[in-house]
Order: structure tokens, then C-alpha cells, then sequence
């Protein structure tokens, strides 16, 4: 099994030597969607995490009308997970689904206690992970909250600089909060001054 950006993502990120990967890769289990395929639905509860090798993924709710709030956009090497369902154990108010062909790795609590059996220090590594997660949830909420349009775009190209020509705009909009009419004004006023994302 080739899984490039998750043996990278373990080795540089999760500190695990090229020896600890071998003996953690046998209990690897990886899962395709296609495009639009769900991994999670809302009312069902999140029992694990997705690595995503290969592929888009979008993490999203629903609001009263139906229409789609995007909180995030996860690409090769991001992770997406409904945190709060799997550590309670509640049903989830959220969807995850592909937007385009993806591969994701799992990573459920069996993996996890296989990867801190070979490397003790994983655990602390991975809770590094979890804390950088939150530090920019809340500047997305700050962002959300007080920032221009044009901010929270320059932040959102800054963070997904690969994904622009992966996603229809509308779905930017969402994830931006404003509508896509919005998102074309600030990409004109942009272009005017030779923005290039």
C-alpha cells in the first residue's frame, strides 16, 4: 500500500522513525469515497478521524433552510473528524463528504494505540495536532466575527493556496460566510490591484 503523504505526515509530524512506520503500516485501513459520497452524516455518531491521502473533503452543516455552512476544506495531508461526536459519543449535527475521488487513512482509537505502542511520544505529538486545530478554529470564529471580505479571503487562499481551482465558488462563499456574488467582487477588486493567489 503507497500512502506517501501519511508516511510523511507520521514520520515528520507524528515523529516516528522509518522503522516505527513498518511496524505501525500493517495496521493501516484506508477508506475511498468518490465525489459526493458521505464519510459522516448528521444524526450518525463520528467514531473516528480521516487523514486524507489523495482527494477533497468538506466538513459541513446545515442550517434551518437547508443551506450548506462549510466550516472546513480538507486536502492531502489535512485531517477532518466531528471531534465533539467522537469523544462523547453523540450524534453528530454534521456532514463530511467528498468533493472530488479521495483516499483517506483512518484513524480510529485501535490505530492510535498501535502507533503509541512503537512510540510512546506519539500521543504527545498528536495532542499538539489537536491544540494547532483549535488555535485556528478560533481565528476562523475571530475572522468570521469581525473581518472583511476581503480578509477572510486573503486568509483562506493563504490557507488553502492549492485548492482554488478544486472547489466551485459557491462553495467558497459558503465556507467564507458571504454569498458568491460577494466572493466575485472581492476576486475583481483583487485582480485590479495584481493579486495573484
Amino acid at each position: 500500500m503507497s500512502l506517501p503523504n501519511f508516511r510523511k505526515f507520521l514520520i515528520e509530524k507524528g515523529g516516528l522513525s522509518e522503522e516505527e512506520f513498518a511496524q505501525v503500516e500493517p495496521f493501516i485501513k484506508t477508506k475511498s469515497v468518490t465525489s459526493y459520497e458521505f464519510l459522516l452524516k448528521a444524526g450518525e455518531v463520528c467514531s473516528h478521524s480521516f487523514f486524507v491521502e489523495q482527494g477533497v473533503l468538506r466538513f459541513y452543516a446545515l442550517n434551518e433552510e437547508g443551506k450548506e455552512n462549510i466550516l472546513q476544506f480538507a486536502t492531502e495531508s489535512w485531517i477532518v473528524s466531528d471531534r465533539g461526536s467522537v469523544f462523547f459519543q453523540e450524534p453528530s449535527t454534521y456532514y463530511i463528504d467528498a468533493i472530488e475521488d479521495t483516499l483517506t487513512v483512518v484513524l480510529d482509537d485501535a490505530f492510535i494505540s498501535e502507533v503509541v505502542k512503537v512510540n510512546s511520544n506519539f500521543r504527545i505529538q498528536n495532542e499538539k495536532l489537536l491544540q494547532n486545530h483549535i488555535r485556528h478554529l478560533y481565528k476562523r470564529v475571530t475572522l468570521l466575527i469581525g473581518a472583511t471580505a476581503k480578509a477572510r479571503y486573503l486568509e483562506f487562499v493563504n490557507m488553502y493556496p492549492d485548492i482554488m481551482l478544486r472547489v466551485p465558488q459557491w462553495m467558497i462563499a459558503s465556507y467564507l460566510g458571504i454569498t458568491p456574488e460577494s466572493l466575485s467582487r472581492v476576486r475583481k477588486a483583487l485582480a485590479n490591484e495584481n493579486f495573484k493567489p
